[in-house]
């Protein structure tokens, strides 16, 4: 029997693949009718965001099925064993995998251009489960310290507890990476751009040094998404995404995503997932393929928003500073410039108050907005807004953030689709208010 046949023969009225197509490696025989051209050619990733991965049952509908159910049920207590002892390639368990998530898994790895994908309950869960299959006790971690205030804590509290010992370094330092990987190191963690103080890391550079010191490189790509920055082309091992943020995209649904080599992907990730549960929906599974397919419209408008609202920004007197990978005034713009094909859709600033009112002053601008919302999610199509001290990075305490130049003046700004013009002027006169 071929590892993709199924065990029994379905009633012509039921819901299944057709068998005479290719299926999905590892999928229970679920079939993959849209792919690359046979003979290697890629599509492009609008393509692939439309039409990579996707499975149609032989009802032939036109969207992606959703398939909300956790068991799966078999012809006879012998083809159960088959499929849990693994001589039956087939779904046994939601939890395991799901027809809908592995459309999802596979749309993204192919724009992803990985081996492999596992697609996770939520960002968080990404994160975690990518480092916990990586890290034992008395394992070491060296990471980047301008990090997203959930992912700090598991490094800097987290982890630690479990006998990992964590080292953080100043991302957009290679002198610092270079120190702190002089020595053996199981694996190396940052985000690039960083939440929320848009550093940039030497993707390539840092890369190298921890496979010197015989580490695999977990890079966050949330703010840049796979179409603005392909951190596998960059030689990161493993990639992790919120599909909560630019692949959804709509604020509907919680998911994330770990792409990397399918022996990882397929052993201690799989492993790890099965036996402690953060699965993706099936349902929400279904909102990110559909987020996939718009993903390219959105990041770009917003992006080129992004840029617009960042220099007006910059020219605004009750502004500090301005960060945004691809405005010319970022102190590592000529390497954001070699490593994205655009700058993003967040814009962080530091609005000018006197010593201790700069809490009073950012709380005062939030306030004041008429069409931007306040909200601690990013990627969004509404434009969102949100203080960082007091919100996604509170966790890390005063020191944390001073580390960072995270100050109670930093605002993120979330741009979404509304017209430029009209995000310009809400902010004009929350600024002048």
């Amino acid at each position: 029997m071929n590892e993709h046949t199924p065990v029994s023969e379905p009633a012509p009225s039921s819901f299944s693949p057709a068998a005479s197509r290719e299926p999905i490696a590892g999928n229970g025989g679920y079939p993959r009718i849209q792919r690359p051209d046979d003979d290697g050619a890629a599509w492009s990733p609008d393509t692939l965001a439309v039409r990579g991965g996707l499975a149609r049952s032989n009802f032939e509908e036109t969207s992606e099925a959703l398939f909300l159910n956790s068991g799966f049920v078999y012809s006879s207590a012998a083809a159960a064993e088959a499929a849990f002892t693994g001589d039956v390639d087939r779904f046994v368990y939601s939890r395991y995998g799901n027809p809908t998530v592995a459309m999802f898994q596979e749309r993204l790895r192919l724009l992803e251009g990985a081996e492999a994908c596992f697609a996770t309950a939520s960002g968080m869960s990404a994160v975690f489960t990518a480092l916990g299959a990586l890290l034992a006790s008395g394992d070491r971690v060296v990471a980047s310290r301008s990090l997203f205030g959930s992912c700090f804590v598991i490094l800097n509290e987290i982890l630690p507890r479990w006998g990992v010992e964590t080292v953080f370094v100043d991302g957009w330092d290679l002198g610092q990476w270079q120190e702190a990987l002089s020595i053996p190191t199981t694996a190396v963690f940052f985000e690039s751009p960083s939440n929320p103080m848009q550093e940039i890391v030497d993707i390539r550079a840092v890369v190298e040094l921890g496979h010197a010191a015989g580490a695999q490189v977990v890079v966050d790509n949330v703010f840049a998404t796979p179409l603005l920055q392909r951190c596998t082309e960059l030689g990161a091992d493993v990639v992790v995404y919120s599909g909560t943020k630019h692949i959804d995209g709509q604020g509907r649904v919680l998911g994330g995503a770990i792409l990397g080599r399918r022996e990882f992907i397929e052993g201690p990730v799989k492993t790890l997932m099965r036996h402690t549960g953060p699965a993706l929906s099936s349902f929400n599974a279904w909102t990110l393929l559909k987020g996939l397919e718009t993903l390219s419209l959105r990041v770009n408008h917003s992006s080129s928003s992004a840029l617009t609202l960042a220099r007006w920004l910059e020219a605004q007197p009750a502004v500090n500073w301005v960060r945004y990978p691809l405005l010319e005034s970022h102190p590592q713009f000529d390497l954001a410039a070699a490593q994205m094909t655009a700058g993003g859709t967040v814009v962080t600033f530091e609005l000018d108050a006197p010593e201790g009112k700069a809490k009073e002053r950012a709380f005062a601008l939030l306030d004041a907005l008429k069409v931007i919302d306040i909200s601690n999610n990013l990627g969004d199509s509404k434009t969102l807004i949100t203080h960082p001290a007091t919100t996604t990075h509170r966790a890390m305490g005063p020191g944390g953030r001073a580390a960072i130049g995270l100050t109670d003046g930093v605002i993120r700004l979330s741009v979404g689709l509304e017209d430029v013009s009209d995000l310009q002027t809400d902010l004009g006169k929350a600024l002048t208010s």
